[in-house]
């Protein structure tokens, strides 16, 4: 896997970047104005993912759950964190019902409170769910569990696999705290690629990158 600068440059200052890596320097204005261009391509991204129809993103989720198969090969007792779908998110549901099937251990990730960490519990298809934040559905009960692989939805994602999540930090926090790092996998449509999301110091590199057309 490549090596990932830890800077980057925003918007306004798109000339200054390093092609081959990224690295630019950090200051808090800088900073600010990411922030602000972020915030408009979530909302460009999200709307676009919205346009899609239901069909059409229930066959991509299916090529999807292909593509994870091929990165991830024997998922048999190992723990794999998914996601329940929100937002036009790929609806991975059938293909999480086919490794519990195949001998892996779900789970979900559960907001325990704003600026925390998440936390994961198991889960099986069928199992009883209660609302959580935003009225996302996460189990009512289950044992806490650290995730060997975590498939995490993204907003948008660049060439070196970062990823644009919705804002909350939740998952960027969370993969800093675990006591060990699980192989992570950021899932979407290539319709999301942009060229950088400008990466911050806090922005963690995806392992990989799944879409409807494969692996990166």
């Amino acid at each position: 896997m490549k090596e990932h600068s830890a800077f980057a440059s925003p918007p306004c200052f798109m000339h200054e970047i390093d092609q081959a890596t990224g690295a630019v320097g950090f200051d808090p204005q800088q900073w600010r104005d990411v922030a602000r261009w972020r915030k408009a391509e979530r909302e460009r991204l999200i709307a676009a993912r919205l346009a899609i129809s239901a069909e059409t993103r229930a066959a991509m989720a299916e090529r999807i759950g292909k593509g994870i198969d091929a990165v991830i090969g024997d998922a048999k007792d190992r723990i794999v964190s998914l996601y329940w779908p929100f937002r036009g998110e790929p609806d991975l549901r059938p293909w999480l019902a086919s490794i519990v099937a195949r001998g892996a251990i779900a789970a979900l990730p559960v907001v325990v409170e704003k600026g925390r960490p998440l936390i994961f519990r198991a889960y099986r298809p069928g199992n009883r769910l209660e609302k959580g934040v935003w009225n996302i559905p996460i189990p009512a009960e289950g044992r806490e569990v650290i995730p060997d692989v975590v498939l995490a939805p993204v907003v948008g994602f660049d060439r070196q696999n970062f990823r644009l999540g919705y804002g909350g930090g939740f998952f960027d926090r969370t993969l800093a705290s675990l006591p060990k790092k699980p192989f992570t996998i950021g899932l979407g449509y290539s319709l999301q690629a942009i060229p950088t999301i400008f990466p911050q110091p806090h922005d963690i590199v995806m392992d990989r990158i799944v879409t409807e057309n494969g692996s990166a």
